[in-house]
């Protein structure tokens, strides 16, 4: 997402002409979207964003737990 949002703003600066980004080649300007193209795909082919995905549902299935231990007077096992 870092990516992206670098390219939106080097993109901007550029059209706009602001600053030195606009003496800029535009491959520079536009590298960003590939290396986020890049970053996805490696993400995606890695397991990467499933695993995250999974610690997240993981955690939110803890606290919920947690909470309803806590509702019922025992206290929840920490980690």
């Amino acid at each position: 997402m870092y990516l992206l949002g670098l390219g939106i703003i080097l993109l901007a600066m550029k059209y706009l002409e602001i600053g030195p980004v606009a003496a800029w080649d535009w491959w520079w300007v536009l590298s960003p979207f590939g290396a986020a193209a890049v970053w996805w795909t490696w993400a995606d082919w890695s397991g990467y964003t499933k695993r995250k995905a999974v610690e997240a549902e993981n955690r939110k299935k803890q606290a919920r737990i947690d909470k309803s231990k806590e509702a019922l007077g025992i206290k929840p096992r920490r980690r």
